[in-house]
């Protein structure tokens, strides 16, 4: 058996310290003790060398290929500890290397070789960047607001490597630190660990450039690769680009980037903002075009709710509890409540009335992708690919919409509002409907929407309410209202998030009185950290290359399946919004709505 065969059979990164040889008649047995203490180190070198010439990184429990550059100190620290070993024979004894030439040959070359790697490591740390993400766009409020900081957070969270390049591209006329002046003021530290704050900011200020596009895409990003160059010098670099631009120009943007901008050294992603397109059609042209120069794997459509704990936690709880999966169908689930309304609180931005509206703007990704989530089968692996398999088609199932089962509103702006001048627009901003999936696990089981701005409360959650238990014994004892009584799991994200289980038990006491309590997992006082931003989750997405939570084209296209009938009713003036109360709870038609289908609307 010569060193490189293949043996099955584990050992630890750091081995256990071993003495000489000692000749057994196991070793015999083997072809000679002499033999066979050669082999053993020979072999235990070789698993050794290839296990640390390999940087493990993790997200999730995923192997990752970015971490490796995160924490420069410790890699090092690890790697100097293990060359001191084997040149002082901590853990293998100096007899057998004395015995043994070559043995002692192995190990001068594995000291040789992560010697080696040590140094390109600290080069990497030191030198040009080995990602580099460049926000197009870079002046707008998102941009400005939303990007920069979560991009920062990660940096200062170890996320990104020291040596990351960060892009802003606009068309001001505006130099490098007239971009960091603009950004530093919205760049903030972690509240659980603010050591070192101000260096990490000034390290990642000075890692940050900006490029002045002009009107001229094409040149513009002929010139944005030119710099990214010049700052990657000749190392393998990675490149992500943030599209932060309107709808009108995201096309000419994309293809200019294509064409001028690309990285030959890596890979390259790009983040699209919502919306995805104005209707079916517009999309089906959108995705086309963004195909034709770029694959499906590198097109990030990023929507914010997305990224929230909620969302994430829908598979966990599904799939790593016993108790929830066998209940999860038609058999024991009444309906399910999505619920997503905005207070007087959450800022109104214009978009609801240039014809976009909420439909487009949230239902059509969010509340659909919160749904796929919820409902699809188990995947067979948490692949982004094979979670994005069952989530559209799991969209497939979805009926289309029948406008009957849906109730659009629209808020009624005071005489004091800027509103105001919105008030001839039929574009919603409340948005209402009943949907069924036609398959065999969700049969008849009504998923009920409800989404809105303006509207009493901020609330943010999803509400599984459970059948009533059949020939209940303590029916008498639970009032004229069985819904009161009803079993109901809340997943909350706002405006605490937390899990809660509704359930019935007896009062204490003499007599039997039955009460609804609620099982509470209050997330503030079970978990002491802070909640990262949406966006500093989905960013992390992108450069590990998860795409689970951003949608592909085919789920676009189904999306756009279901709720077409409806948006044609609305372009046809088929249907006009219903005026509610800015501050108020919403058309009163949302709740005729719900008794149409047997549901009991839960307000609270």
């Amino acid at each position: 058996m010569s060193l490189s065969s293949s043996v099955k059979f584990s050992e630890p990164l750091f081995p256990r310290p071993v003495i000489a040889c000692k000749f057994s008649a196991a070793a015999n047995f083997y072809g000679g003790a002499p033999k066979f203490c050669q082999r053993f180190f020979g072999l235990k070198l070789w698993v050794l060398e290839n296990l640390r010439l390999q940087q493990p990184n993790q997200k999730r429990g995923l192997s990752k290929e970015l971490k490796s550059l995160q924490i420069k100190d410790k890699d090092q620290s690890k790697e100097n500890h293990l060359e001191e070993t084997l040149s002082h024979g901590g853990y293998i004894s100096e007899k057998p290397l004395a015995v043994f030439p070559e043995v002692a040959d192995r190990v001068e070359s594995t000291t040789s070789l992560l010697q080696t790697h040590s140094s390109s490591l600290s080069a990497k740390h030191d030198g040009p960047p080995s990602i580099c993400i460049a926000v197009i766009g870079a002046t707008g409020e998102l941009a400005r607001g939303k990007i920069f900081p979560a991009l920062f957070a990660l940096y200062y969270s170890g996320f990104l490597p020291e040596n990351v390049g960060i892009f802003g591209y606009s068309r001001k006329n505006l130099t490098d630190e007239d971009l960091r002046s603009v950004i530093s003021s919205t760049l903030t530290c972690r509240i659980d660990h603010q050591q070192n704050c101000e260096d990490k900011l000034n390290a990642f200020l000075s890692r940050t450039y900006y490029l002045n596009g002009g009107y001229d895409n094409r040149e513009g990003m002929s010139k944005l690769n030119a710099k990214m160059e010049q700052v990657e010098a000749i190392s393998e670099a990675n490149r992500i680009f943030y599209l932060s631009v309107p709808q009108e120009a995201l096309l000419d943007v994309a293809s200019s980037l294509a064409d001028n901008a690309q990285t030959r050294k890596g890979w390259n992603r790009i983040i699209v903002e919502k919306p995805f397109g104005f209707d079916a059609v517009s999309s089906q042209q959108l995705t086309r075009s963004l195909l034709s120069k770029f694959e499906e794997k590198q097109i990030y459509r990023i929507d914010h709710l997305l990224g929230r704990n909620l969302i994430e936690n829908l598979t966990v709880l599904r799939f790593s509890n016993l108790v929830f999966e066998p209940l999860w169908n038609r058999k024991y689930i009444r309906n399910v409540q999505i619920i997503l309304s905005e207070d007087l609180g959450m800022q109104t931005q214009g978009r609801y009335f240039d014809g976009y509206g909420i439909i487009r703007d949230i239902v059509h990704s969010h509340v659909l992708q919160t749904i796929a989530l919820l409902a699809m089968e188990p995947p067979i692996s948490l692949d982004g690919e094979d979670i994005r398999n069952e989530k559209v088609k799991l969209l497939r199932s979805i009926r289309k919409l029948d406008p009957r089962n849906v109730i659009l509103g629209q808020f009624k702006a005071s005489s004091e509002d800027k509103n105001d001048v919105y008030l001839n627009s039929l574009t919603p901003t409340f948005f209402a409907a009943a949907l069924y999936i036609d398959n065999a696990r969700w049969d008849g089981v009504p998923f009920l929407i409800n989404a809105g701005i303006g509207l009493l409360k901020h609330r943010v959650e999803i509400r599984i309410q459970f059948h009533h238990v059949p020939g209940n014994l303590y029916r008498e004892r639970i009032g004229h209202n069985i819904d009161f009584a009803t079993n109901e799991l809340i997943l909350r994200d706002a405006p605490d998030e937390a899990i809660l289980v509704k359930v019935n038990n007896k009062i204490p006491g003499l007599g039997l009185q039955l009460d609804t309590s609620e099982l509470n997992l209050l997330y503030k006082d079970k978990y002491n950290v802070e909640v990262p931003d949406s966006y500093e989750h989905l960013l992390l997405d992108v450069i590990d290359g998860d795409n689970h939570l951003f949608m592909r084209s085919d789920e676009l296209a189904a999306a756009w399946s279901i709720l077409t009938p409806v948006l044609n009713e609305i372009d046809k003036r088929n249907i006009a919004p219903e005026i509610y109360d800015l501050g108020g709870r919403g058309p009163v038609g949302a709740y005729y709505l719900w008794a149409k289908h047997g549901v009991r609307w839960s307000e609270d």
